[in-house]
């Protein structure tokens, strides 16, 4: 792993596995994850299968530069701002953490990519392929949304089991079960995990890196930037939309919704799958992404073989 200065002040660590000259698969995490939430068996599967795959923590997670200097947005007013005319201050946006995946996208001289974002990830990677159309050779959204920040039922019932949890202060073991309870409760109910293999994802995970305050911007951002569905129709990449039946937190509606919404999209709707990456589903996901990817390299291919056969008549000569 290896960091890199792209703008601002701002340092991201970054993972780059594959064959340089492959085609680029950018994984984006989603809110307060870092990199290494990626599972190895999918981020491996994809080298393995022939891709260039980069993962890297977002700015305010894992490795990467934590904005201390912004402080601790309310959790509740970032909340509330979703369903009532309060607006809290954010101190960015997804769209300057969009601008931080293109910022690392040109200081690794990765010109286009195939974007595959997770959750808020998955918010990011529409963005930069709304609005940043040439850069994007396909867009893979897993377990996300184009819609403005929800509370549902159930992730607010999430919220309110995880508020007591959360520790208040820097606090290891704190942290941990704060991590376990958490994907207990977001999890796979098709593929359950047992409590021993969470524990262990959660003390890599905290032992890593730990910044709850870096959860609460970043929320603070999703909550500020409102919706994209207007931006979905702008979305020329093939798009693949893969979403969890059983998602607790972005309810498979939203996945169905986005689809919709974009032109030719794929829809894969999974039974079981809550908001994780279940390691069941690990072979799945790497068959699904790899096949999107490798028919997106096909159109182009064939697009860019039609263009040299097309005679410029206006560069002929004169008779």
């Amino acid at each position: 792993m290896s960091s890199v200065s792209i703008h601002d002040g701002i340092s991201i660590n970054y993972q780059d596995e594959g064959d340089n000259k492959a085609p680029a698969i950018i994984l984006i995490m989603g809110l307060g994850a870092q990199m290494t939430l990626w599972p190895d068996e999918l981020f491996y599967g994809l080298a393995d299968a022939g891709f260039r795959v980069i993962r890297f923590d977002n700015r305010d997670a894992g490795l990467s530069t934590q904005l201390e200097q912004y402080g601790k947005p309310s959790l509740i007013k970032s909340w509330l701002s979703t369903r009532l005319p309060i607006r809290a201050k954010a101190p960015y946006t997804l769209e300057e953490m969009a601008e931080d995946t293109l910022a690392l996208m040109k200081a690794l001289k990765v010109k286009r990519a195939h974007l595959v974002g997770a959750s808020m990830g998955g918010m990011i990677a529409q963005l930069i392929a709304a609005k940043q159309k040439k850069k994007v050779l396909s867009l893979t959204s897993i377990m996300s949304t184009s819609s403005a920040l929800k509370l549902t039922h159930s992730n607010l019932k999430v919220f309110v089991q995880l508020a007591p949890l959360r520790p208040s202060a820097a606090n290891r073991d704190a942290a941990i079960n704060y991590n376990i309870r958490l994907n207990q409760l977001i999890g796979s109910p098709g593929y359950p995990q047992d409590e021993r293999t969470l524990k262990r994802q959660a003390i890599e995970t905290v032992d890593r890196a730990y910044n709850p305050h870096g959860f609460q911007r970043q929320l603070a951002a999703m909550a500020a930037s409102g919706s994209r569905q207007n931006l979905m129709t702008k979305v020329k990449a093939p798009t693949l939309v893969i979403h969890g039946a059983a998602d607790p937190i972005i309810p498979s509606q939203e996945g169905e919704k986005t689809a919709q919404q974009i032109r030719k999209s794929k829809l894969k709707i999974v039974p079981g799958m809550g908001h994780n990456f279940p390691p069941e589903l690990t072979p799945k996901l790497i068959k699904w992404i790899s096949k999107h990817v490798q028919k997106s390299e096909a159109k182009r291919a064939k697009k860019l073989a039609q263009k040299a056969q097309t005679p410029d008549w206006g560069k002929g000569p004169l008779l």
